[in-house]
């Protein structure tokens, strides 16, 4: 499919940025981020923990809890193919391997939030264009999460700008658009698509 081999191209791509490059590149993605208003306003904030090359989200997460923010981190269910997002407040106690070895919140050691109290949602992903379209890993995990119980929430995804497309991507009736894209060299707004 046209979809797969997109995502494989610019994985690949993402893959081959150097730790260091990565990392600054990160760090001027998360200060974007940082600007936001409405990051600012958001009490609430459901963050990815980063997993091999996506844009590093720990430094992030960290600095929400010290500004004083309800951190939550998503459990994965894999049987009903769902997030359930839960309150984080030490990664380095609350965390371990969960779903492709993805960092996870510990179930015996958080506690579930209620997604409808969710302000903003940091949205991993795979591909974007400049018109607030996303492909994710392909299980829609994200997707049925933001239209069933994030419905309200902010929708902001981070990337490097290697992983923007120039055309427009071809989406699926179940994709789920952002309403911001922050990158380590601006911030795309996608006002009214949803």
């Amino acid at each position: 499919m046209e979809r797969d081999r997109i995502r494989r191209d610019i994985i690949a791509a993402r893959d081959r940025l150097g730790p260091r490059e990565r990392q600054e590149m990160s760090r001027r993605i998360m200060e974007n981020l940082f600007q936001l208003a409405e990051f600012s306003r958001a009490r609430t904030v459901l963050f990815y923990a980063a997993f091999k090359s996506e844009v590093q989200t720990m430094p992030a997460i960290k600095h929400s809890l010290e500004m004083g923010k309800r951190v939550a981190l998503p459990l994965t269910l894999v049987a009903g193919k769902r997030l359930q997002p839960r309150l984080i407040t030490d990664p380095a106690r609350e965390l371990r391997p969960g779903y492709c070895s993805i960092p996870e919140p510990d179930p015996e050691v958080t506690t579930v939030l209620d997604p409808r109290t969710i302000d903003l949602v940091i949205v991993p992903g795979s591909v974007f264009d400049r018109h607030g379209g996303r492909l994710g890993y392909g299980g829609g995990f994200y997707d049925r999460f933001l239209a069933e119980q994030a419905a309200r929430a902010f929708r902001v995804a981070p990337a490097f700008e290697l992983q923007i497309m120039e055309r427009q991507l071809i989406l699926e009736p179940h994709d789920q658009p952002l309403d911001c894209l922050v990158t380590e060299k601006t911030v795309y707004r996608f006002a009214g698509i949803r």
